[in-house]
Order: C-alpha cells, then structure tokens, then sequence
C-alpha cells in the first residue's frame, strides 16, 4: 500500500471511532432532544455509521481504483456518514419529520428546518451509494488482478 493509501486509511480510522465516539455521546443525549425517538435514531446512525468508516478503512488496501476515484471515494464516505449523522440530529433537536415519517410522527418543524434536514439526507444518502458503488468497483478490480 502506497503512502497516500496509508494516510486515507489511517484517517478513516481516526473519523470512524470519532463518529462512533459521536454516536455514543448522542445516545447519552436522547432525554434532551425534542423528539427523543429520532434522538435513538440519530445515536444508532453515528454509531453504525462509524462502524461502516472503520471497516472501510481497514478494507481500504484491498481497493483497485486511480488517485484521483481514491479521493473521491474517500471524500464521499466521510461526507455521507457524517452527514447523516448530522441529519439526524438535527431532526430529534428541531423534531422535523418529513424526511423520517416513522421516527418523526407526530412532529412537525418550519419549512426552512425541514428542507435542511431533507436536503441534507438525500445527499448524504446519494453520497452513500455512491461510495459503495466505487468500492464496489474497486473491489472488482483488485479481484480481476488476482
């Protein structure tokens, strides 16, 4: 593994126990949210969410892609997990529910507040299958240089 392979790894690392460290700390905060069920959500989506940034740094040798889809790929992973995280968040403070119809039912937040929570879970979850879609790729790949 080359030395920018190395350091995309090791920072996925660092970001995936952060995000799980985050994801912790949220469950710890699910009595003070608005809507503590999108609190539960929110605590469950950081802590998988850093789970999936630490097995994708520990996988991240096995990708076959150019420099240039690595820093995509890796970009990409970071946004979409925190981002969601992030999403949720700010869905349990402001208790929105347009994007969350289920955890969020019963609640309901200005438009404004809605359309960021929207807005920001779309494009994290597009960001998502994307990067999936590129591992995907570059997990093909090494296999066919196998």
């Amino acid at each position: 593994m080359d030395q920018a392979s190395n350091r995309y790894s090791g920072k996925l690392l660092f970001f995936g126990m952060l995000l799980f460290t985050d994801g912790l700390v949220t469950g710890a905060l699910v009595p003070f949210f608005l809507n503590s069920r999108m609190g539960l959500s929110a605590h469950l989506a950081g802590v998988q969410n850093g789970l999936v940034l630490l097995v994708v740094g520990l996988m991240w040798k096995q990708l076959s892609l150019s420099a240039v889809w690595l820093r995509v790929t890796y970009y990409l992973n970071l946004f979409s997990m925190y981002v969601i995280w992030i999403s949720l968040v700010l869905a349990a403070a402001w208790g929105t529910s347009r994007s969350t119809p289920i955890a969020g039912e019963g609640f309901e937040s200005s438009a404004m507040k809605e359309a960021v929570v929207q807005i920001s879970i779309t494009s994290g979850s597009v960001a998502a299958l994307i990067a999936a879609i590129l591992m995907l790729v570059g997990l093909f790949s090494k296999l066919r240089e196998a």
